[in-house]
């Protein structure tokens, strides 16, 4: 055995580590990190299929809840390294019991009612079509679907950020409805629902750039991003267009709410159509291209504030 390397054997035998050993992994990062997971796609066709077979193996929800996580084919959970994202189904009557948790959560509404709604700490959301309704990290909430149809809304939550920082704390309710004690909010910057009939036409005001074509911010009461860990965006692209090519160190997670388009993403393809669902990893080249003759619509969240509050955040064009 080589000095230094008898050397090595003899800090590991003490529990460490010369920094000459990071060398490699330092080599490794010049032009950046490699992308977190792969770039992937669900299909409304398959997700809805198997969330009815959910219904029919799954009678009741109560404290669990009827949600198709989206698993990243190249990392071991997650559908990027820091997002999780689904789709939610609650039959008509039914009650997703109360709980609360440090995850951060959000629902974005494709098939909804006004009698479908989320409470959270007290205050009643309705969730009707397009609609995006807040549940910020330890938030009481329960979902009621008092309609008589089936109800389907998107999960995107924090998991990966706060599971890698080991922060989860998590507490069921005692029934189906939240502690009384559960009190709304009186913070001057919270927001907990965005109705997509005020959305829309600001949307249509937006100027068209080459990245995004127009883009909205769901921003909170100070001009914030929506969540502390969880930035929405909502972005209209014309018939025909193609947007720039990019790559941000952040992660997103994209739902096709109208058109027919392919995204590229480090050369490959995912085509997609309405409702469809996609992950773009982090640091990875990407554009959108709407192949529909009239505009295609993608809302999408990103992990973009945690990265920016940390001064880690790049872009390139």
């Amino acid at each position: 055995m080589q000095p230094l390397e008898a050397f090595d054997a003899k800090l590991a035998g003490v529990h460490m580590r010369g920094q000459w050993k990071s060398e490699e992994f330092l080599q490794r990062a010049i032009g950046g990190p490699k992308p977190a997971g792969t770039p992937a796609l669900w299909t409304w066709q398959q997700v809805t299929a198997l969330l009815d077979e959910a219904g029919t193996v799954m009678p009741e929800a109560m404290q669990a809840r009827r949600s198709l996580i989206f698993q990243n084919p190249a990392l071991p959970r997650g559908t990027t390294h820091t997002l999780n994202m689904g789709v939610q189904m609650i039959q008509p009557g039914e009650v997703a019991w109360a709980h609360r948790h440090s995850i951060a959560a959000l629902r974005f509404i494709i098939q909804g009612s006004p009698k479908l709604s989320t409470i959270v700490d007290g205050e009643r959301c309705v969730m009707e079509d397009y609609d995006l309704v807040l549940t910020p990290n330890w938030a009481w909430h329960d979902h009621h679907n008092e309609s008589d149809k089936n109800a389907y809304w998107l999960d995107v939550l924090d998991v990966g950020l706060v599971l890698g920082l080991n922060q989860t704390f998590y507490e069921p309710g005692t029934s189906k409805e939240q502690p009384a004690a559960a009190a709304v909010s009186t913070s001057p910057h919270a927001r907990k629902r965005y109705r997509w009939k005020d959305v829309a036409p600001e949307l249509a005001k937006r100027p068209i750039s080459n990245t995004d074509g127009r883009l909205y911010d769901y921003l909170d009461n100070s001009g914030g991003p929506t969540l502390p860990t969880l930035a929405c965006q909502v972005q209209s692209l014309p018939g025909g267009f193609t947007t720039a090519n990019r790559r941000r160190t952040s992660s997103a997670v994209y739902f096709v709410m109208r058109g027919e388009g392919t995204t590229v993403i480090d050369g490959q393809e995912l085509t997609w159509s309405q409702n469809d669902c996609f992950a773009v990893p982090n640091w990875t080249t990407h554009q959108h291209h709407n192949r529909s003759k009239d505009d295609a619509i993608l809302f999408s969240v990103h992990d973009t504030p945690v990265l920016r509050a940390l001064g880690l955040y790049r872009e390139e064009h």
